[in-house]
């Protein structure tokens, strides 16, 4: 994202292309349209969705935190799992 940016200041190009929303951003898009456009360039969204209400944005935007947040923990226990039975691995050898 940052290579992505640097290269929108330089000048090197003026578009963003992506074929859907979320895979630039799960939450927050607004923000990163005002900011790309501040550097003047846009964000071309090839598989855009009809608008969304509000509220709507919102319930999407607060499910994506939570799945953002569970699939770190998840991965958190995963990876302490696996030092557990390594270390018993090595214990038992």
């Amino acid at each position: 994202m940052k290579r992505v940016f640097d290269a929108l200041r330089a000048g090197q190009a003026d578009v963003i292309v992506v074929a859907w929303k979320d895979r630039l951003t799960r939450f927050g898009f607004r923000y990163l349209e005002n900011h790309t456009e501040d550097l003047g360039a846009r964000i071309e969204v090839m598989n855009e969705q009809e608008e969304k209400a509000p509220q709507q944005e919102l319930v999407e935007d607060l499910l994506s935190i939570v799945t953002s947040f569970a699939g770190r923990l998840y991965g958190m226990r995963s990876n302490k799992a696996k030092k557990v039975l390594e270390v018993v691995r090595l214990a038992i050898s």
